[in-house]
């Protein structure tokens, strides 16, 4: 590895000379998203990658960035046509890419590095971090901030619904979605640590990301770097780890959970809550169902309520929010049956969204798909915790991703004993392909059924099949 040209612009902050920028492997989702952010910014953005595929494809075509085939592009002709190069995290250390890259004489970064310096240093950054539902709180903070009248800049690791993945705005507020996971094969520590945060927000702590953490320690110490740095904390505290994290610092917190949250009422329509902040109640109502989204909602009122706004014009602002795409997102019906689309696939997520759709819809079966897609998620980590996590799906079909994990120092999971773990309990079957999976929902659903998707990928390319489009 040559680190003669990497460029640690989080580090440097005579930056007045970078105009033009290549993206190397735009298509990835932060990639994108921050291309988008800095073309917004007034800087020229141009890119490459091997395949471009809606909807980020569309994003970028529509943001007016200049594209190219890298099977049709020579990168020595970046050599005096950009000031700088943003890697992808997809690019391995061992490629031969890298290598040219290095040699090229050209600066270059990772995408965090580039935003966080170019973008992030002159805003308040709030960032939303955790091992579960930082997509969607992002999602939230942004559309309450919008409803408040404040016109937030944002990025965020998601589609959303008739609006960009990121914005740049006049605005002080800037929301980040802050994920633990490495920035690039030359800055392997967590994206948020280049993201100058001013206000962290921390759903959940937990391990995950088994192919590059040995432990939850490890993930612990991404914290560990920012906090100091940090102006204002807000954090679940019925997580013990995060009790831990912010203890062994003595740095104080807002706690949400179970001592300041209290759900008056649920219903298929919204929730009824108070909170507690600085020992005050409020009373607050939303759309929202679940508690996790009630958990995730109180995030960003206790945020909003540190920063001064008032309780009844949060109130008014939280009536009526939307998640981000594939955060149970009804995509339509089939033969009578809802069909959702969840990202969820670590236990915990998998457990917080059946436990949502069964509020929402108490009278309907659940029948679970659920692909563990993520390194984590197909290692005998959780061999034993996806029982649990399951048993209140009516019935279950686990899709075998076949392909070997990566967490490091652990085995694969073994489906076969799963499969046989979850039959004792429930009607459990194993899908391999994707005829199998449509054959399962074409048989199995009615007016009775919801039928509960997740997974953190393609899900055996159902979402792009031509079954899909009979889903409506």
């Amino acid at each position: 590895m040559n680190l003669e040209n990497y460029y640690d612009i989080r580090k440097i902050k005579n930056t007045e000379h970078i105009k033009r920028i290549f993206f190397y492997r735009i298509c990835g989702t932060g990639m994108g998203a921050s291309a988008c952010l800095l073309k917004s910014a007034g800087y020229d953005v141009f890119g490459a990658d091997k395949n471009f595929y809606p909807p980020m494809s569309t994003y970028l075509s529509e943001s007016s960035i200049e594209m190219h085939e890298l099977d049709n592009f020579n990168l020595n002709d970046l050599k005096g046509n950009c000031d700088l190069i943003v890697v992808g995290n997809v690019v391995s250390g061992k490629s031969e890419e890298a290598r040219v890259i290095e040699e090229l004489g050209i600066p270059y970064c990772s995408f965090p590095a580039a935003i966080g310096s170019l973008i992030l240093d002159k805003k308040k950054v709030i960032g939303l971090a955790g091992t579960h539902g930082k997509t969607t709180t992002t999602y939230l903070g942004i559309q309450i901030f919008e409803a408040l009248g404040m016109s937030p800049g944002y990025l965020v690791g998601a589609v959303l619904e008739n609006r960009p993945s990121a914005l740049m705005t006049e605005s002080p507020y800037f929301f980040i979605e802050s994920d633990e996971y490495d920035s690039a094969y030359f800055e392997k520590f967590s994206k948020f640590r280049s993201y100058s945060v001013d206000h962290l927000i921390l759903t959940s702590l937990e391990f995950d990301h088994a192919d590059i953490f040995e432990s939850l320690e490890d993930i612990k110490d991404e914290f560990r770097a920012i906090l100091p740095e940090v102006t204002n904390s807000i954090a679940c505290s019925d997580w013990e780890s995060i009790r831990d994290l912010f203890g062994a610092m003595d740095t104080p917190f807002i706690p949400y959970g179970k001592n300041e949250i209290n759900i008056k009422s649920t219903s298929a329509k919204g929730t009824a809550f108070s909170l507690k902040y600085e020992d005050k109640l409020f009373d607050f109502e939303t759309n929202l169902v679940g508690t996790h989204n009630i958990y995730n909602l109180s995030s960003i009122i206790l945020f909003a309520l540190s920063e001064k706004i008032a309780p009844e014009k949060i109130n008014a602002a939280i009536a009526n929010l939307k998640h981000a795409k594939r955060r149970q997102e009804e995509v339509g019906h089939y033969n009578g049956a809802l069909v959702i689309d969840d990202f969820a696939h670590h236990p915990t997520a998998v457990e917080e969204t059946i436990a949502a759709i069964k509020l929402k819809y108490p009278d309907k079966e659940i029948h679970a798909y659920l692909e563990p897609g993520s390194a984590t998620a197909r290692s005998d980590i959780f061999q034993d915790r996806f029982i649990s996590t399951l048993k209140d799906a009516a019935k279950v079909w686990i899709i075998n991703p076949n392909r070997k994990t990566t967490a490091i120092g652990h085995d694969d999971m073994d489906f076969d004993k799963l499969l046989v773990d979850l039959q004792k309990g429930q009607e459990a079957a194993m899908l391999s392909d994707l005829s199998e999976l449509i054959k399962a929902i074409k048989e199995n659903s009615n007016d009775n059924v919801v039928n509960l998707v997740m997974s953190n990928s393609t899900c055996l390319g159902l979402w792009s099949s031509e079954f899909a489009k009979n889903i409506m």
